[in-house]
């Protein structure tokens, strides 16, 4: 399949038009991010890579065609020798090399500050699937960014309570919006700006001399990639970067999440692309979950079960993992773990035990398979996922040394289905959780507690797509022998939207986007062409 053009060359940036146009007024914090250089490399930037992307994203249109035709992933015959070689990425710097925990989460003040202070390794903070893309969310999260990275951030809320950091902060790591997000408000040449080149571009230009000063260095997750084309694309944004701030080539780091069905068959590829900057490569797995049903939306014989039955110990996932781990360690790099969601339940310890005790057997897998550490949604888990790799870890900073040359992992193990039953409680949890984040998400909070696990855009994402997936396979009957339906889907959809109105009542109700996000999943549940990614037509409707 064609994969568009090749790499534009990226020894200059010639552009000289106007700036980007403002659509939304900057916030007074914000003026100081965005000087005239500032805009006009936003610009530049723009110009120049507005088209790639579009080439880029006609490209996996064109893969889903394939998939919706009977294609399969594979490995690509054509980069054979690159899978082969000998390679190994730049060295990694110092304080990337214990990784051992890392928590994640959105880049509101509040949990930038808690997140720095938490005791984790890394802080990741997240422009893309933990935050709404609302313009205040991201511009403020900008300025929030910056005083973090200036080490002056502080916060004191109505009641008095005053939150600073303290002590040695956790490393950070920005998380830019993937290729298929805008950023509608700034546009360039009439088009809009894209979402990662803005975050990306924004966050280091304003950070990345202060970040070096401190002994550290402006570094990124890349999210959602699924092809090395797409990595290469990075490579060339973050190089034109670069050399605007006079910055010596492979001084910004980065992290790539695995976490698309296609990406798992090009992780020497996109290392390869990478490799003067790349650091490592993430188990993103829910999102992983979402793609593998994205991509064999057609397939009657890939249907999963019950999302609560899809787990890391399912065939398809396993391989996954273990496959990051060995593709990593020959060449140098990092292989994260996947994240652990759950929240501490206050006030019932059988529960709150029962829910660490799922943790422990996830990390306990992670650390023995050869990660080099994982993720946590909470502060509460990381003196459990600590203590887990400090152990398997002992005196390494990283497992590095674990090379899992014993896994042998076939394209037909990458794909196989998982077993499993689909249940009426299942199928109504996914549409409960699924009104349930969105109306939080169309609220302006991309990061939401729901019944004790911190959720994200992924798993409304599987949660939608699954009961879109069920409706239209033969697969997706019922354990009860029922066939799911639009009708009954409907209907389901109803009481559960009843259910959340009696739950939080009705003034919570009107005030909370709960039927303006069930009106979103109903639309793309009864749309027979699977909505690419929820997040879309829900940011049509932000202002």
């Amino acid at each position: 399949m064609n994969q568009g053009s090749q790499q534009h060359p990226s020894d200059t940036l010639s552009h000289d038009g106007p700036p980007p146009e403002f659509t939304a007024e900057l916030p007074a914090a914000a003026q100081p991010l965005f000087s005239t250089a500032m805009l006009k490399l936003l610009g530049q930037l723009g110009s120049r890579y507005r088209g790639r992307v579009d080439e880029l994203l006609a490209a996996r249109r064109e893969r889903q065609q394939a998939f919706n035709a009977g294609a399969v992933p594979d490995f690509d015959p054509e980069t054979a020798e690159i899978r082969g070689g000998g390679w190994r990425v730049a060295p990694i710097p110092a304080d990337l090399r214990d990784r051992r925990v890392e928590i994640t989460g959105p880049v509101d003040r509040k949990m930038i500050i808690n997140a720095l202070n938490s005791g984790a390794r890394v802080f990741m903070a997240d422009c893309e699937d933990s935050s709404t893309p609302t313009w205040e969310n991201m511009v403020e999260g900008q300025v929030n960014l910056h005083d973090a990275v200036k080490r002056d951030i502080e916060l004191t809320q109505p009641d008095g309570k005053h939150y600073k950091l303290e002590g040695e902060p956790a490393v950070l790591i920005v998380r830019p919006r993937g290729w298929h997000l805008d950023e509608k408000h700034v546009q360039v040449d009439g088009r809009p700006l894209p979402g990662g080149i803005f975050d990306a571009a924004v966050y280091l230009y304003n950070n990345a001399r202060t970040l070096i000063s401190h002994g550290s260095g402006p570094y990124l997750y890349l999210p959602k990639l699924e092809h090395w084309r797409e990595a290469e694309l990075w490579e060339a944004v973050l190089t034109d970067i670069e050399k605007a701030l006079q910055l010596e080539p492979g001084t910004v780091k980065v992290t790539v999440l695995i976490e698309t069905l296609p990406a798992v068959f090009q992780m020497d590829e996109i290392l390869h692309a990478l490799k003067s900057r790349i650091v490592g490569l993430n188990c993103g797995r829910w999102d992983y979950i979402f793609s593998y049903i994205k991509c064999f939306q057609k397939h009657a014989d890939k249907v999963l079960p019950d999302r609560a039955q899809v787990t890391m110990k399912v065939p398809f996932l396993s391989a996954y993992s273990q496959l990051l781990i060995k593709t990593c360690h020959r060449r140098g790099a990092f292989a994260m773990g996947g994240m652990a969601a759950q929240i501490p339940i206050k006030g019932d310890e059988a529960a709150n035990e029962a829910a660490l005790a799922k943790v422990r057997e996830d990390k306990e897998r992670e650390a023995k398979n050869g990660h080099d550490g994982t993720w946590v949604a909470h502060p509460g888990l990381i003196p459990v996922a600590m203590d887990i790799f400090d152990r398997h870890l002992g005196e390494h900073p990283n497992q590095l040394h674990v090379k899992r040359e014993d896994v042998a992992v076939t394209a037909a193990d990458l794909i196989q289905p998982c077993e499993g039953t689909i249940t009426e409680a299942g199928v109504r949890g996914n549409l409960n959780v699924a009104i349930r984040y969105m109306a939080a998400w169309l609220g302006g909070q991309g990061c939401v507690p729901i019944n004790h696990l911190m959720e994200d855009a992924a798993t409304a994402e599987i949660a939608r797509t699954q009961v879109w997936q069920w409706i239209r396979h033969p697969a997706g009957r019922l354990d009860d022998g029922r066939d799911i339906d639009l009708e009954l889907i409907r209907s389901w959809q109803g009481e559960e939207l009843d259910a959340i109105r009696a739950e939080v009542g009705e003034e919570a109700f009107a005030a909370g986007h709960f039927q303006s996000a069930a009106d979103l999943i109903a639309e793309a549940t009864e749309n027979d062409d699977l909505v690419e990614f929820l997040t879309l037509p829900g940011y049509a409707r932000l202002a």
